[in-house]
Order: structure tokens, then sequence, then C-alpha cells
């Protein structure tokens, strides 16, 4: 249960690396493909964690866009920002030390987010 702010009654805030795992969850429920979890503390300022998935249709992007924010608001946690249509084939979910992408294979490959980041460190990957 969530009280007047939003935040689970009785219940300790989860920890950033509790929220990203939740969000690994929820978009392999969901059949993301490529998923990636970096730790991105020793190298980034404005985030701990970043997931990276992909979805290979707009469908299946929502899918995945609602299956995270819906585990996720039942463990208390609310997006800060979210921007991206599904139809570009990129969403970000800001989740404040966790950030959620999710792509249509075509723009992952394009704007190489894995790549940008490769001085992070890889916690969990999901082919």
């Amino acid at each position: 249960m969530l009280d007047h702010r939003g935040m689970r009654k009785g219940k300790r805030p989860l920890e950033a690396i509790e929220v990203a795992r939740k969000a690994v969850e929820a978009a392999s429920a969901k059949k993301a493909t490529d998923i990636v979890l970096l730790d991105a503390r020793g190298v980034c300022t404005f985030a701990d964690y970043f997931v990276i998935c992909s979805g290979e249709s707009s469908k299946q992007i929502a899918a995945i866009r609602d299956e995270v924010g819906h585990i996720l608001k039942k463990e208390g946690v609310l997006p800060h920002h979210c921007e991206g249509e599904i139809d570009s084939g990129w969403l970000l979910l800001d989740f404040g030390d966790v950030i959620v992408h999710i792509f249509a294979p075509i723009e992952r490959e394009y704007y190489q987010l894995d790549k940008v980041w490769s001085q992070t460190v890889p916690v969990v990957k999901i082919q």
C-alpha cells in the first residue's frame, strides 16, 4: 500500500540497485531482448544505474514501458520524467538514480548507448 506521497507504507524505500533489478525483471517478463544493467556510479554524475533493453515492435516497446512502470509503482517508485514516443523507437524512463532506456533495434544500433557507457560496470546481461 502507498501513502499520500506514493511511497510504500511501512516499508523502507528501495535502493537504486533494487529499482534497477526490478526494471530488468519487468522488461524480461515482457520478452525484451538484449537487456543490460550497467553500474554507472563510477563514471556518471546524474544516475547510478542504466537499464537498456530492446523491443521488436511498437506494441512490445509499449508493453515493456507499461510493465516497468507498473512493477515499480507497486513498490512506490514513480518516474521523475519520461521522454520519447513509442513510434520514435526510444523511450526513456527516469527513476532518479535509475534510467531505463527502451529501444527499437534500429535506434539501439544507431545510438549505441552500450558503447557510449562502455566504462560502466555490467551487472546483468540477458540476451
